[in-house]
């Protein structure tokens, strides 16, 4: 069974584990203060050397490919790739609201993922609940705003994501319908992409490291930028 390796780099907090036959063995978390790929592989090298594992030995990478924080999930892809090229693992690009959506408390019926993407529009996704608490996309990560997305919603929902404090105005106070999570669900976990992604790959849903890209949904609000000034 396969050794693999799961990267969670969307959000504030980061993340790595070992994963052996699809059973993580091992994880480590770190601040969202690496901004850079090379940061990234002191934990990988620290964690395999744990297990006693050679980089060669390692057979699959799940990423948590996106949306999320833009530096970040560049981080995780890089390294990804990176050591996709060098080892010849094969990669699996794991949608980051699944593995968000994986945090949803017992009992849950529909869920909202609401991450912050400025300028009062959250990247969000939403699910409902299969009748087990696993997640059945309803709609896949797109841009919107989340008094939107609420409307078209079902009830009882739970809101669950790192975008909550910054659209707290868009949540009508006076709807028990509406369910905050606590915070501490709001961080994707290493784990839970290893979960997702050997699921994945056992589907044989592989991406190809040439055109492997992070899902940004839209496009860094600095190149918006610069296309504005040249029109």
């Amino acid at each position: 069974m396969p050794r693999a390796l799961a990267l969670e780099t969307s959000g504030r907090i980061g993340s790595v584990a070992v994963v052996d036959a699809g059973v993580v063995v091992d994880e480590e978390q770190f601040s969202h203060g690496l901004q850079h790929a090379a940061g990234i592989v002191p934990i990988i090298d620290l964690l395999c050397r744990g297990r006693g594992w050679s980089p060669a030995q390692i057979e699959e990478i799940y990423v948590s490919a996106g949306p999320g924080s833009f530096t970040g999930l560049r981080v995780g892809v890089t390294v990804a790739k990176t050591l996709a090229f060098a080892t010849g693992a094969r990669i699996v690009a794991v949608p980051t609201a699944d593995v968000l959506a994986r945090n949803a408390p017992s009992g849950w019926q529909n869920l909202v993922i609401v991450l912050d993407a400025k300028r009062d529009q959250v990247f969000t996704a939403s699910f409902v609940n299969d009748g087990t608490g696993t997640p059945v996309p309803r709609e896949p990560a797109h841009l919107d705003s989340l008094s939107v997305v609420l409307s078209r919603t079902s009830r009882p929902v739970h809101l669950l994501g790192e975008g909550i404090p910054y659209h707290q105005q868009f949540i009508p106070a006076d709807d028990p319908s509406i369910i905050l999570t606590p915070p501490e669900a709001w961080r994707a976990r290493a784990a839970a992409v290893a979960e997702v992604g050997y699921a994945m790959a056992r589907r044989g849903e592989w991406a190809d490291p040439h055109r492997l890209t992070p899902v940004y949904v839209r496009r860094p609000e600095a190149e918006e930028k610069l296309e504005a000034r040249q029109r």
